[in-house]
């Protein structure tokens, strides 16, 4: 009979080891997943960072001001320009 009983509550203790295992692993998961989350979203604000700096950077105005500031073009004479065929 003590046996049966020590046979009964092993069974019930394997089984609570086992449930709040599989709790403390899903509270990890859930943490990892808003951590990812977190990341994402700071990702996404960068790229939209990223963007609005691309635009400025090829935006006609400023390239014609370094061009004709810090490289010294001009745009050319009519005499300088010749049509090809």
């Amino acid at each position: 009979m003590i046996a049966l009983w020590l046979l009964l509550l092993s069974a019930l203790i394997a089984e609570l080891l086992g449930y709040t295992w599989v709790r403390v692993q899903c509270v990890r998961v859930g943490y990892e997943i808003a951590a990812l989350n977190r990341d994402t979203l700071r990702l996404t604000e960068l790229q939209d960072n990223f963007k609005v700096e691309l635009a400025r950077l090829k935006s006609p105005p400023r390239i014609t001001k370094i061009a004709r500031e810090k490289l010294g073009l001009t745009l050319p004479a009519p005499k300088q320009m010749m049509v090809l065929p």
